[in-house]
């Protein structure tokens, strides 16, 4: 099963949750049919309000048996993930939020070096030898990678203000363009969403590369068959307003809109996208 989150602000976040929970060397199944149930519940949610009510139990769930069984590598992405979700979307506000996507980090970090051992050296290591380190994860650590770099992504997001959070986003992008190597299905091309923005980030006069930005939104679209409102959104958000192009902005906008909300796995989050699209659409005149 999978989650999905973009931020409520600043660069975005998301994830990608497949929580399989299991004890201590298999012998304890917590996740299998729970995990699924709770799962499909969230993801095909079309009343935000109860997920964010909702979510806190699973939660410390998902923190107890991370007490419990300290070094399983499926609770910890699972933990990363669940935080990072709550903390990118639902947290009241940017302080509670960046509480909770700090968790989230630390989990995803543990996760992915108790799964690639190298990695519990990569804190602090220079760039170009990071990429190397990443290039020796393999196909059957995406979903750690994957859990490692949302929760990273989420929390600097949380913390956006902080110039030391932005100096990180390189190592980020370079893990998600790892990702992108390995499988660049995964997530239904979502991973271009999280590219797309990242590209965004910066206008063309400070070094962006808005034609790399919208290639990947583009890109995300196409492979979702336009399933994944918020592809649209964000590509509106973070694209066409930095070019000041009104004419997508609004299409895109009014075509989330127009959309129905329901989609397997994708519920959720597309009604979120509907919220944000009518609320960007609304202060389009002001904002061109």
């Amino acid at each position: 099963m999978t989650y999905r989150s973009r931020g409520r602000s600043g660069w975005g976040g998301g994830l990608l949750a497949g929580v399989a929970m299991l004890g201590a060397g298999g012998c304890t199944y917590v996740g299998g049919l729970v995990a699924e149930t709770l799962s499909a519940a969230i993801l095909n949610q079309d009343d935000p309000a109860i997920v964010r009510a909702g979510l806190p139990a699973y939660l410390l769930i998902v923190d107890g048996y991370i007490i419990q069984y300290p070094d399983n590598v499926g609770l910890l992405t699972a933990g990363a993930q669940l935080f990072a979700l709550y903390g990118s979307r639902f947290a009241e506000d940017d302080a509670y939020g960046a509480i909770l996507t700090a968790k989230s980090r630390r989990y995803g970090e543990r996760a992915m070096c108790l799964d690639h051992p190298p990695a519990c050296d990569w804190a602090g290591l220079d760039y170009d030898l990071f990429v190397a380190e990443l290039a020796q994860v393999g196909p059957r650590q995406t979903d750690v990678l994957y859990a490692y770099a949302v929760s990273w992504l989420s929390h600097l997001n949380a913390t956006s203000s902080d110039w030391t959070a932005v100096g990180e986003l390189p190592w980020v992008q370079a893990a998600m363009e790892r990702l992108l190597e390995l499988d660049e299905m995964y997530d239904n091309g979502g991973l271009h969403v999280y590219l797309g923005i990242l590209y965004a980030l910066r206008p063309p006069a400070l070094g962006g590369q808005p034609e790399v930005a919208q290639a990947h939104f583009e890109r995300s679209i196409e492979l979702s068959s336009g399933t994944d409102l918020s592809a649209k959104v964000e590509y509106a958000q973070r694209y066409a307003r930095m070019m000041f192009d009104q004419e997508l902005h609004d299409r895109l906008l009014k075509e989330v809109i127009a959309a129905p909300a329901e989609a397997p796995g994708r519920t959720l989050f597309n009604v979120l996208a509907k919220q944000d699209a009518r609320e960007l659409l609304a202060s389009s005149a002001d904002y061109f």
